[in-house]
C-alpha cells in the first residue's frame, strides 16, 4: 500500500498501471466506513500476490485528485488499467465482494504447485516443460499461455511460439499481454522478411540523419532491436517518436513499446508472505519515461 498525492500521482498510478492493474482508494481520517475498508483492501492486496497496487489517496489533503476523479463520497475505490479508470466501486465493502470485485479485470492466479514454492534452480528445459503442461492442463489459463509463448519467443523458436499462441490469437484485441505477444511476432517477421535487416541499423540511421521526423525508419529500427530482443535500444528509439508524435499511426508507438514493457519484465518472484514482489528497476524507469512523455 503506498500513500499518492499530486507529485507521485503519475508515477504510482499512471506509470504503474501500464503493466500492472491499480486500486485507488479514496479515504479520509474522519471516514468510519474507510476504517473498516482500509484494512480489508491491504489484506486482499497481500493474498493477490502483485496481481494488482493499492495506493490510497488522502481525499481532504488532495482535493485536486479528487475532483479530477469527481469523488462525491469516500470511501471510494477506482481501478486503474493502462493509465485509465477502467471500474469502482463506493462504501465499505466485506471481503469477499472487494475479490469478486477485482477477479472481474485482474488477469488469473497461477496455480502453483507447494513444491514450487521452494527457492531452489529450475533448468529452463524444466520451466518451459512445466508451462507446456500447464496450459494443457488448461488452455484458459491466460498467464500460463503468456509465459509459454514468451519463452518460446525468448529462444528463438518463433514457429514453436506461433503454434502456440494459435488458439488465442483472437483474443490479442481485448487481452493486452497477448496483443505484446503478437507484436514481438511481427518484429520477428519483420526481420525475417528483409533480407538486408540483419544490416539494417546503418540503413536507419542514414534515413534518421535525413530526417529526424521519419517516424517510418524509426519504428522498423526499433522492430529491429525488438527482434535481437535489445529491449533497452527499441524502448528508446520508441521513445523519440513519442516525444514527436505521440499518436502516430494511432498509437502504434505507444503499444509497441508497453509490448516491450510485458516482454522484457521477468515474472515476479515469490516472496514471503507480507512482503511485495520487487519490480525490475529498468523496467520500472522505462514505465516512468513513458508517462513522463505521454503526460506531458
Amino acid at each position: 500500500m503506498i500513500d499518492v498525492t499530486v507529485a507521485n500521482f503519475e508515477e504510482e498510478v499512471i506509470a504503474a498501471s501500464m503493466t500492472t492493474p491499480v486500486l485507488i482508494d479514496f479515504w479520509a481520517p474522519w471516514c468510519g466506513p474507510c476504517k473498516s475498508l482500509g484494512p480489508i483492501l491491504e489484506r486482499v492486496e497481500v493474498a493477490y500476490e502483485g496481481r494488482f497496487k493499492l495506493v490510497k489517496i488522502d481525499s481532504d489533503q488532495e482535493q485536486q485528485l479528487g475532483a479530477a476523479f469527481g469523488i462525491r463520497s469516500i470511501p471510494t475505490c477506482i481501478l486503474m488499467v493502462e493509465g485509465k479508470p477502467v471500474d469502482g466501486f463506493q462504501g465499505a465493502l466485506p471481503e469477499g465482494k472487494v475479490k469478486e470485485f477485482l477477479d472481474k479485470h485482474l488477469p488469473p492466479a497461477e496455480a502453483l504447485p507447494e513444491e514450487e514454492l521452494a527457492l531452489e534452480e529450475v533448468t529452463p528445459e524444466a520451466a518451459l516443460a512445466k508451462l507446456k503442461a500447464d496450459v494443457a492442463n488448461d488452455p484458459t489459463n491466460e498467464s500460463a499461455r503468456f509465459e509459454l509463448v514468451k519463452a518460446l519467443l525468448l529462444e528463438g523458436d518463433t514457429d514453436a511460439a506461433k503454434v502456440a499462441f494459435a488458439p488465442v490469437i483472437a483474443q490479442t484485441a481485448i487481452v493486452r499481454r497477448f496483443d505484446s505477444l503478437k507484436r514481438m511476432m511481427d518484429a520477428t517477421d519483420f526481420v525475417a522478411a528483409h533480407a538486408g535487416a540483419e544490416s539494417g541499423g546503418a540503413g536507419f540511421d542514414a534515413k534518421i540523419a535525413l530526417n529526424k521526423r521519419d517516424f517510418e525508419a524509426r519504428f522498423d529500427k526499433a522492430r529491429w532491436h525488438m527482434a535481437h530482443q535489445e529491449w533497452t535500444a527499441a524502448l528508446d528509439e520508441l521513445l523519440e517518436i513519442l516525444m514527436r508524435d505521440k499518436t502516430w499511426a494511432e498509437g502504434m508507438a505507444r503499444k509497441t513499446y508497453i509490448a516491450i514493457l510485458d516482454i522484457m519484465e521477468a515474472p515476479k518472484p515469490k516472496v514471503a508472505d507480507g512482503q511485495i514482489p520487487p519490480d525490475d528497476p529498468v523496467v520500472a524507469t522505462y514505465r516512468r519515461r513513458l508517462s513522463s512523455v505521454v503526460l506531458s
